[in-house]
């Protein structure tokens, strides 16, 4: 008998099916989960509601979620000639991951996506993919990429996502293409700062069980425009870190866990203990905020920007913290926003994890020091 293409007389991919199975009872789960979601703290220009219907294996689950402009649409399983077809047989591809590549793919209704095709032979799995699927149907947020479809077909592990045209900040800020269209604004790095902090919020604080992303970093910000971005690619996430309902704080689980991460934002005491709790997440958005204000990539020759910015940063002078400043921007930057950014920095990537602030400080933290100032000191350098 063939399920989902797997043969059961096999008894290895007997754990294929079962997972696949689980998958779907998860879908089943997400009715209770959604009715209980709360965007109140995502955005401050008003929250509408939608429904939702998730369609997996002839099987339709309705929702309805809480969000922000933005309702998820339809997400179902399709056939391998299906994406095929909309991608041209993998013709335009538009991203490269650690696992995987990303093509784009033509809807035929006037709607584009992003086909996520993880590869084997760059280290991916059928295991990883179903994790990734897992993740991706628990969450809903805008700051998020979301999930409209997959296949597990012929060998093939394919995810649509949609389509974000702007590329990643990583080409934004980094590459000649990106900087030709101008160069980011620095209100336009606090905004996209705010856009990941919240998405980060998000899943430590309201996903449940509380999702790890692990791998945060400029390449996996998706621009929808250069005020707004979205966190992407959840391939090396990580579940299970159960936040109480209560105020006291619970020890993670003491089995390490494999490390997972891009070098330059992985935190050092993730790889001292091997131990994974939101604030290895948080340490690299710290890098990402170094790398908003600076406009350097997160590796400096052999140092991470952390270790490079280390003696600036952590001066008390503000002039000298200026002259971290992007000078691209030519110093066009608030001066108390760029306090506000160093400190939040300084915190993230404090050695000791427990130091470290909580994503939903954070959030409150940027977005305070984005209202309207009366008399905003701009820097001149």
């Amino acid at each position: 008998m063939w399920l989902f293409g797997f043969s059961t007389k096999h008894p290895r991919n007997m754990w294929i099916i079962g997972a696949i199975s689980l998958v779907i009872l998860v879908i089943t789960a997400l009715r209770r989960y959604f009715m209980h979601l709360d965007h109140k703290k995502t955005s401050d220009d008003g929250d509408h509601r939608c429904s939702t219907a998730v369609q997996v294996t002839g099987r339709v689950v309705e929702q309805e979620a809480v969000v922000t402009k933005w309702c998820p649409g339809v997400i179902r399983t399709y056939a391998l000639e299906e994406l095929k077809m909309a991608t041209r047989d993998f013709r335009i591809r538009i991203g490269v991951g650690a696992t995987s590549f990303v093509y784009l793919a033509d809807l035929g209704d006037g709607r584009f996506g992003a086909v996520k095709r993880v590869m084997e032979d760059r280290g991916g799995s059928k295991k990883i993919f179903l994790d990734e699927v897992s993740v991706l149907l628990r969450i809903s947020h805008p700051n998020l990429a979301r999930l409209m479809g997959f296949c597990l077909e012929k060998g093939e592990q394919l995810l649509l996502l949609e389509y974000v045209p702007n590329k990643t900040l990583f080409d934004r800020i980094h590459t000649y293409h990106g900087q030709s269209s101008g160069i980011l604004s620095w209100s336009s790095r606090l905004s996209i700062a705010l856009d990941i902090a919240r998405a980060l919020d998000y899943l430590h604080s309201r996903a449940d069980p509380t999702i790890i992303h692990r791998d945060v970093k400029s390449s996996n910000i998706l621009l929808v425009d250069d005020d707004h971005a979205k966190l992407a690619d959840f391939g090396l996430c990580k579940l299970g870190y159960d936040r109480p309902d209560s105020e006291t704080s619970t020890t993670p689980s003491t089995s390490p866990t494999s490390i997972k991460g891009s070098f330059g934002y992985i935190d050092i005491n993730y790889l001292n203990t091997g131990l994974a709790t939101p604030k290895i997440d948080v340490y690299s958005y710290g890098v990402l905020l170094l790398e908003l204000i600076t406009g350097l990539k997160s590796i400096q020759g052999s140092v991470t920007l952390a270790e490079w910015t280390e003696e600036w940063r952590k001066s008390d002078d503000v002039e000298v913290w200026a002259n971290l400043l992007d000078p691209k921007l030519n110093g066009n930057a608030n001066l108390e926003q760029l306090s506000v950014l160093i400190h939040v920095a300084n915190f993230s990537l404090l050695e000791n994890s427990e130091g470290r602030p909580e994503m939903g400080e954070i959030v409150d933290r940027i977005r305070s020091c984005m209202e309207p100032q009366p008399n905003p000191h701009l820097l001149s350098v």
